[in-house]
């Protein structure tokens, strides 16, 4: 199969991000990030919808060095449909302080969960998203957590935020804890009354349920204006992951989500680390969020 060369892809993320003013506590984990290629050795899938750029785990790891990050979840892309090599790879050379969450069919076989859990996996990720590719339906995701429950697998949802209504009843079946992904994809516009962010809330009010509050440079289609600076962006994503670490503080992790795929503008990755000061402004809600938080969730070994 042809693999399109790395000049042919978009970039999506900053090669030379500020330094972020914000030290990070130890043990700070980047709960959501991808690795895309490289392109040489990684293939992307046919299915993908554009072609990224590489962006190799030797690029995130130099990254997590400049912002202060100890730890990270790598979470299966699109880009590489069902195939996870690329992330197998970047786990294995984090040597324990970086894990993963894979893309599987829901009919995956259980020797396959198995063995991705015993290389670094603490997840399976299910789309529901109208740019991606269609896949299984809630039902079929829901039936799968069964098998996952043994393994210590949970189960991650990416999703419209127009979606949680119908999908909310589903998820309160899961046999394993969800984690949601970009506080919903809700609308930021629409504030803290907003009808999609408070069937968030109210989800998020049973205990299996978790979210991780990144996303605050996608939640608001207006957030950023480069005129502006993306120091002055952000503010009402920033708002509603605010009340998240207030309201739910033992069940919000945080990501950046590098390296920014399908985006309206390629964030600052120093600027989303600042902005931590200002949706968890204590210390002690930044450990919890940074720190506690990701080691229970996602056991790391380092």
């Amino acid at each position: 199969m042809h693999t399109p060369s790395p000049e042919a892809g978009v970039q999506t993320f900053n090669p030379r991000p500020s330094p972020p003013a914000l030290r990070l506590p130890a043990g700070a984990c980047d709960a959501h990030v991808h690795v895309f290629g490289p392109a040489s050795r990684f293939a992307f899938a046919q299915s993908r919808n554009f072609t990224p750029a590489d962006a190799p785990k030797e690029t995130l790891f130099a990254l997590h060095r400049q912002l202060g990050i100890a730890r990270c979840v790598i979470v299966q892309s699109a880009i590489h449909g069902l195939d996870n090599s690329a992330v197998e790879d970047a786990i294995e050379a984090g040597e324990g302080r970086y894990l993963g969450v894979a893309l599987v069919p829901a009919n995956v076989a259980d020797a396959e969960l198995q063995r991705l859990a015993g290389k670094g996996f603490r997840g399976v990720r299910f789309n529901f998203m109208k740019h991606l590719a269609g896949g299984a339906s809630i039902d079929e995701v829901v039936t799968l957590t069964q098998r996952l429950k043994p393994l210590g697998l949970h189960l991650q949802v990416h999703f419209e935020s127009s979606l949680i209504h119908s999908l909310a009843p589903a998820l309160l079946r899961s046999a394993v804890p969800v984690m949601v992904d970009h506080m919903g994809r809700v609308d930021a516009t629409q504030g803290l009354a907003g009808a999609d962010f408070q069937a968030l809330c109210d989800l998020l009010t049973q205990p299996q349920m978790h979210v991780k509050v990144s996303g605050i440079d996608r939640i608001d289609a207006h957030a950023f204006e480069p005129s502006a600076g993306q120091g002055a962006a952000y503010a009402q994503g920033i708002a509603l992951a605010r009340h998240l670490v207030e309201r739910f503080p033992d069940r919000c992790v945080w990501g950046s989500d590098w390296p920014h795929p399908n985006h309206t503008h390629i964030p600052d990755d120093g600027v989303l680390v600042d902005a931590i000061a200002q949706l968890a402004p204590e210390p002690a809600q930044r450990q919890q969020l940074l720190v506690d938080n990701p080691a229970n969730f996602y056991r790391f070994s380092n």
